[in-house]
């Protein structure tokens, strides 16, 4: 009798595996989708602009990190055999590596080619060292992961501070072929929307509540978008000749080249980028109550893996966990990782929309400016306060790895002619502010604190600061 009863009581599913009915999946698929999206079309934007790409072939690299941020994101959140953490993630295209792609893209050798072709190496290679990566988070307490994050956001400001201005303060004349100053940068109008924007999100940050204070970017370049549409500052020549649908095709601006050492470069900063990931998804597991094995844990970093490399086949970049919608998550406490399912195939139909992606392509650099300031500096914040738990104080070694590192991570901020005459071949790696400082602040803790750490003190400490680290 006891064993009809126990076959009669139905099995509920955790919080994490709940179907919640069709509309409610819908408007928060939607939410997730929107908190995202300022962040996952920016870097397509940085890297056309930085490579000085024809509006058309930057609406290709928008529609394809969309298409791929939503391939991965399905991936990740429902699973699939080795891959997939099976939790409410959104995937999207990491900022780590901007600095070292656009470095790879300039060069006349490589191009954007280029950039794929270190995408797919580097991708390859985070799923072959995703078992072993665990094991390696010894080099990465709090002290050197709250450093490179730091260096991050501060790198990326240099970035936003030009949005502001409009672009570049130099530009080349078509005619001439030489460098002169850009008469639109820095103008007022241009000073005026960036700060418009930056005002109108920090006002519905403040006094927004729920899911309006958590799409306060995304307000905020609407609201710009406008402005300067009103005053007519937007060109949507061309739109016309978009098609309304399209699917994207590998190889779409022709066959990867493959270098030693860019691919080098983007397998470092996949590394950075695992360690990222690895503290998000001790986060999201605290959030959602999910307690992750190691294999939980490798599968999450495969996946990071798995969308760089088809983000190198699909014409787009390497690909993270995005954990500003673990905050999402948190604010709203809703678990299912069904809600993200639903947000990748979001994220999929916005691929196939040209149109949709050539006005996206046409918001100003200085509209971007106004919430690159507050994504940017929000990078560098997010590492600071992981530093804060990094004992300062009590340790002096620590604050000399900090030091030091940031010196190295501000060289190509600051003086980016140094190491001109150093060979080209290692110009991805002495031009990339990030990975000096990630390699300087790796050797340090060596030099000065060793490995002493347990390995589930480190990954604990790391997962319980880094929530917001992208």
């Amino acid at each position: 009798m006891s064993n009809c009863v126990t076959e009669t009581v139905p099995q509920q599913p955790d919080a994490v595996d709940e179907r919640l009915p069709a509309g409610r999946l819908a408007t928060l698929g939607l939410q997730h989708v929107m908190v995202m999206y300022a962040g996952a079309v920016a870097v397509p934007l940085i890297i056309g602009a930085a490579l000085k790409m024809p509006k058309e072939q930057i609406t290709l690299l928008i529609n394809a990190d969309l298409l791929c941020s939503g391939l991965i994101t399905l991936i990740q959140s429902l699973g699939a055999g080795m891959f997939g953490i099976r939790l409410p993630v959104m995937m999207g295209v990491t900022f780590a590596a901007v600095t070292p792609m656009i470095v790879i893209g300039t060069d006349p050798s490589l191009g954007i080619t280029g950039i794929f072709g270190a995408s797919i190496v580097a991708g390859l290679f985070s799923i072959l060292i995703a078992p072993m990566f665990s094991r390696l988070m010894g080099l990465f307490p709090p002290v050197v992961t709250g450093t490179i994050i730091t260096v991050i956001g501060v790198s990326l400001m240099r970035v936003g501070v030009n949005w502001v201005g409009g672009g570049q303060p130099m530009i080349k004349n078509p005619a001439t072929g030489l460098m002169v100053p850009n008469p639109s940068y820095g103008s007022p109008e241009n000073l005026g929307i960036a700060l418009l924007v930056l005002v109108v999100i920090l006002l519905i940050s403040k006094y927004g509540k729920g899911f309006v204070a958590n799409v306060a970017v995304l307000v905020g370049l609407v609201v710009g978008f406008f402005v300067s549409l009103g005053m007519g500052r937007i060109n949507f020549s061309g739109l016309d000749q978009a098609s309304w649908f399209a699917v994207i095709t590998p190889f779409e601006f022709g066959m990867p080249t493959f270098d030693l050492g860019a691919s080098t470069v983007l397998c470092l900063i996949m590394m950075v980028v695992m360690v990222e990931s690895l503290g998000m998804f001790l986060a999201i597991g605290e959030i959602t109550g999910r307690k992750l094995t190691r294999e939980d844990l490798v599968r999450g970093l495969r996946t990071d893996g798995l969308g760089t490399l088809v983000g190198g086949i699909l014409n787009t970049f390497p690909h993270t966990s995005f954990s500003q919608n673990v905050g999402l998550v948190s604010v709203t406490g809703v678990k299912s990782r069904w809600v993200c399912v639903v947000g990748g195939a979001m994220l999929i139909a916005l691929g196939l929309f040209p149109k949709m992606a050539f006005v996206v392509a046409s918001v100003p650099q200085y509209v971007l400016g106004g919430a690159g300031i507050v994504m940017f500096g929000m990078v560098a914040s997010t590492g600071i306060k992981i530093l804060m738990s990094a004992n300062l104080g009590s340790n002096r070694y620590n604050s000399y790895i900090v030091a030091i590192s940031l010196g190295f991570g501000m060289i190509p901020v600051v003086a980016d002619h140094l190491f001109e005459q150093m060979p080209k071949a290692l110009a991805p790696l002495l031009h990339s502010g990030i990975l000096l400082a990630a390699l300087s602040a790796v050797l340090l803790n060596l030099f000065f604190n060793g490995t002493g750490r347990k390995q589930a003190d480190c990954i604990g400490e790391v997962g319980a600061h880094q929530a917001t680290a992208h």
